[in-house]
């Protein structure tokens, strides 16, 4: 009888985790940080259910929780484009607009070079000083992120050989 739960559970498996595999990429760490957060939220599920035996199942359920909401504001970039909302509510909508050069490439074909503005600039010197606002909120914001990432996988080192039952 084990052996043919075991195989039901395994399909189960692959079913679940084929569409991520089948639409993932090699060239880019995001897929296998995206099929890492997939295994803790199965993980998470396993352990917040009745078949988890140990008494600290829910405990460690709480923690991979909280490791995958970590990941997921680490690696949807929320520390470091926060600074766009920020600037959007102190000085209007950000546009961007491509402007061309005068200078052409070996084809005759024009560069071009992207202008940002915000609707609430009054003239350029304004927008220059959204910009050095822009520009230093968004250093603060990397800086951010980069301890946030940090964080996180200390948190994981930390937590991650308790996280079984």
């Amino acid at each position: 009888m084990y052996w043919f739960r075991r195989k039901y559970q395994q399909i189960q498996r692959v079913i679940d985790f084929l569409p991520m595999i089948w639409n993932g990429f090699d060239f880019d760490y995001i897929y296998s940080i995206n099929l890492f957060k997939k295994q803790l939220e199965r993980q998470a599920k396993f352990l917040e259910s009745d078949k988890a035996y140990t008494l600290e199942a829910k405990n460690n359920a709480s923690r991979i929780r909280t490791a995958i909401r970590l990941m997921e504001k680490v690696y949807d970039e929320d520390y470091g484009t926060e600074c766009i909302d920020t600037i959007e509510k102190l000085y209007g909508k950000i546009h961007y607009d491509f402007v061309e050069l005068e200078e052409k490439d070996e084809n005759g074909d024009p560069y071009y070079t992207m202008k940002i503005s915000n609707e609430l600039a009054v003239d350029e010197q304004h927008q220059k000083e959204i910009d050095e606002v822009r520009h230093q909120m968004f250093l603060l914001g990397k800086d951010k992120q980069k301890r946030a990432h940090k964080l996180l996988w200390s948190y994981i080192e930390h937590n991650i050989q308790n996280w079984w039952d």
